[in-house]
C-alpha cells in the first residue's frame, strides 16, 4: 500500500510538470506586455448650468389672441377709470391661467350658484365676484353651462380695458 501510494504521488508530480504546450500563449503574453502603453482622452470640459428665470409671468400669452384695438394717433389718449386695484389681495387662483382651467359642473343653494372649475392642481368652487387668472378676471355670472368673466388687460402705456371671457361646461 505504501508502494502504491508512492507511486501515485510521483504521477501525479509528473504530470504537474509545465512542458511547452503553452510556449505560444506565453510568447503571445510577453509580446502585449513589451508594446507602448495607450493613453486615456481626458475629459471633456461641460459648460457649468445657468439657471434661467422667466420674468414675462405677467403679460398676455403669446398663445391667446390679442385684443384688436383701433387707435387713432391724433387724438389724445382716452382718460380710462379701468385699471386694476394693486391694494387688492390676490387670490388663489389668479396664479394661474385662465386657459388652464374648464368648468366641470355647477352647484346652488339658496346662497347662490357655484360652479366647479378643474385646474392643474384639483378642481375648485368658484362663485361670482372671485378673482380668476393672471389678468384680473372677475367673474361676473355664472349659469349651468358658462362662467363669464371680465380680464382687466394693458392696451398701452398705462392704459386699460376690459376683455370679456367665456369658460364653457365641458362635456364628459
Amino acid at each position: 500500500m505504501r508502494n502504491t501510494g508512492l507511486v501515485l504521488l510521483v504521477s501525479l508530480l509528473a504530470g504537474c510538470q509545465s512542458g511547452n504546450e503553452f510556449a505560444d500563449l506565453q510568447a503571445f503574453m510577453d509580446e502585449q506586455r513589451a508594446r507602448p502603453k495607450g493613453q486615456i482622452q481626458p475629459l471633456p470640459k461641460f459648460t457649468a448650468y445657468e439657471a434661467f428665470t422667466y420674468s414675462a409671468a405677467g403679460l398676455r400669452s403669446p398663445f391667446q389672441p390679442p385684443v384688436a384695438i383701433a387707435v387713432d394717433d391724433t387724438l389724445a389718449p382716452p382718460e380710462s377709470t379701468i385699471r386694476p386695484d394693486p391694494n387688492r389681495v390676490k387670490q388663489y387662483l389668479e396664479s394661474f391661467d385662465v386657459a388652464s382651467f374648464s368648468m366641470v359642473g355647477s352647484m346652488s343653494n339658496e346662497a347662490g350658484m357655484w360652479a366647479l372649475l378643474r385646474g392643474s392642481d384639483g378642481v375648485h368652487r368658484v362663485k361670482v365676484g372671485d378673482y380668476l387668472g393672471r389678468n384680473h378676471g372677475r367673474i361676473v355670472s355664472i349659469d349651468e353651462n358658462e362662467i363669464k368673466l371680465v380680464e382687466i388687460v394693458p392696451s398701452g402705456k398705462d392704459v386699460w380695458v376690459e376683455r370679456p371671457r367665456t369658460i364653457e361646461l365641458r362635456e364628459g
